[in-house]
């Protein structure tokens, strides 16, 4: 079942890559598996899939020991009390929606000696329900933790509303995609600007469309929790 829903994911990912004139190889699917046991983690392992994202740090701590060879995500909210049970178990974390929260991820990488990279959570609807900054607030939120010396700004990501009609998440997508190149041609230091986090099971296509550079994607490999 997984590896059946997974090659469907990846052949809706390639013809989305089509429509937009974009390569393949400009997407990464992160298969998102918070409350899966490593049964079905495994299933999607077989069938070649490397990341994997998970939401509490209390699962990727079950998890990573078991599968350190796959790369771990962290895309849910992030406690400062939790960073450094995290910091050195995951490749990306994609939900740093704070100065303060990117200050205590300096605090703990600087102990241990290690550079780790983020992704700014973005807002772009300005839902009341959901953290991330706004994009008002976004460019003087880089300009401040660009100074952090073991924090690395790899690009920025969002959790677009929930909607009826995936179309409807379009001008949020291409909103995104516009600050993301804007914000990436000021060159700022110890910001690189290469991961456009964006595209969820029910509207990754239009992201794609829109520039995404990363999908998130749970219930359309998993099936439903």
């Amino acid at each position: 079942m997984v590896q059946e829903n997974l090659h469907s994911i990846q052949k809706r990912i390639e013809e989305a890559c089509v429509r937009a004139g974009r390569k393949r190889t400009e997407v990464t699917l992160i298969a998102v598996s918070k409350t899966k046991p490593l049964a079905l983690i495994e299933e999607a392992a077989e069938a070649g899939q490397r990341d994997f994202g998970e939401n509490k740090v209390q699962e990727i701590l079950e998890k990573e020991p078991q599968r350190p060879d796959l790369s771990w995500h962290m895309i849910g909210h992030l406690q400062r009390n939790k960073v450094r049970q995290v910091i050195d178990k995951v490749e990306l974390i994609h939900s740093v929606d704070s100065l303060r929260l990117a200050e205590q991820i300096e605090q703990e990488a600087a102990k241990l000696q290690r550079e780790v990279p983020v992704l700014l959570e973005v807002n772009v609807a300005e839902e009341e329900s959901k953290f991330g900054f706004r994009l008002s607030e976004l460019l003087e939120a880089v300009l401040s933790i660009s100074k952090l010396p073991h924090v690395k700004i790899q690009g920025l990501m969002t959790i677009a509303p929930n909607v009826e009609e995936a179309e409807e998440n379009r001008l949020i997508f291409r909103k995104l995609y516009q600050v993301f190149v804007d914000i990436r041609s000021k060159n700022i230091d110890n910001v690189t600007m290469s991961v456009l986090s964006m595209g969820m099971t029910g509207d990754f296509e239009i992201a794609i469309e829109e520039g995404s550079t990363m999908i998130r994607v749970g219930t359309g490999i998993f099936g439903t929790r």
